[in-house]
């Protein structure tokens, strides 16, 4: 079941920003003035017992869903998929995540926030190769362009952002912009020190290994 909860609470949760709410992240952060986890009885950050081992690993992979914003089912099922793939299975794992349709449109500045990203994609704002994709998950590969639609460039809020992360972004380099066109291509696939998730995907490896 997804959390639909206020999304401050899991930054509170794991400690971190977890960059879920856009520019309020920057300018209006709870965790600038509330140092504890959510609750009643919630322990500062720093205080209270040291965490076991097996609550680092169900830390970091609490973090990475609530991150991209999956239920516990499907995360279980990328990480099977990952395992599946050649190569390092934590890096494989973050790199499907990373190609997420939702993610891209959010990296590549079409939305403030992965939120806001995966309700653009859900509404038939998002196009992939020319033709209208509203999947959220639906895995990107090299050579994929993505781009808005036409008729969707006039919203004001979508051109504000647009606009504001093509003047004060850097994009990675797997991925190109092209501003005067609203749309972006997939060049590569990510290489690990590109990928927007901070975690230690080997923690996460170790949980569902054990």
């Amino acid at each position: 079941m997804r959390y639909s909860g206020p999304v401050c609470r899991l930054c509170r949760r794991e400690g971190v920003k977890l960059f879920l709410k856009g520019d309020k992240c920057f300018t209006k952060c709870v965790l600038d003035k509330r140092k504890s986890v959510p609750g009643m009885h919630g322990k500062s950050f720093t205080g209270g017992r040291k965490a076991s081992e097996y609550n680092k690993r169900l830390r970091e992979k609490q973090k990475l869903r609530r991150v991209i914003g999956l239920a516990e089912r499907p995360f279980r099922r990328y990480f099977a998929l990952a395992a599946k793939r050649p190569g390092l299975t934590g890096e494989n794992l973050l790199r499907m995540l990373e190609t997420r349709l939702d993610n891209v449109t959010q990296r590549l500045g079409f939305a403030i926030s992965k939120v806001a990203a995966r309700q653009m994609v859900l509404h038939g704002h998002m196009l992939v190769n020319g033709k209208r994709v509203s999947i959220p998950s639906f895995q990107l590969k090299p050579g994929d362009v993505v781009s808005m639609r036409e008729s969707s460039r006039a919203n004001t809020t979508y051109l504000r952002w647009w606009e504001q992360t093509h003047q004060s972004s850097a994009f990675p380099s797997w991925l190109e912009s092209n501003a005067g066109t609203f749309s972006g291509t997939v060049k590569t696939w990510p290489m690990r020190d590109e990928m927007s998730f901070p975690v230690n995907e080997q923690l996460i490896v170790e949980l569902y290994s054990k």
